[in-house]
């Protein structure tokens, strides 16, 4: 999907937007958040993140077919939002 979304920080409540252009994960750090990451190509799993809220969009290979239907987690160096709102705990 190549459409703009929204992330929510479920710990401050920011929203930051994520452009049909960019990953989760390059809207975080253009933000300022200090996200840990190796890879970059969702693989390693070093920047999984629990989502609380939305479905992720998972483009990763880190995640089994069960885990990323359970929804619960991703990997924002390379998944995406199915919703216009996708909730993380960060």
């Amino acid at each position: 999907m190549d459409v703009d979304f929204e992330i929510k920080l479920a710990r401050s409540g920011r929203i930051i937007p994520v452009g049909r252009d960019q990953s989760v994960l390059d809207a975080l750090l253009a933000s300022g958040l200090d996200v840990a990451t190796s890879c970059q190509q969702g693989v390693c799993g070093t920047c999984l993140t629990r989502v609380l809220e939305g479905e992720p969009d998972h483009w990763d290979l880190y995640l089994t077919p069960e885990e990323q239907a359970a929804n619960d987690r991703f990997l924002p160096c390379c998944s995406r939002s199915r919703s216009a709102l996708l909730v993380i705990d960060l």
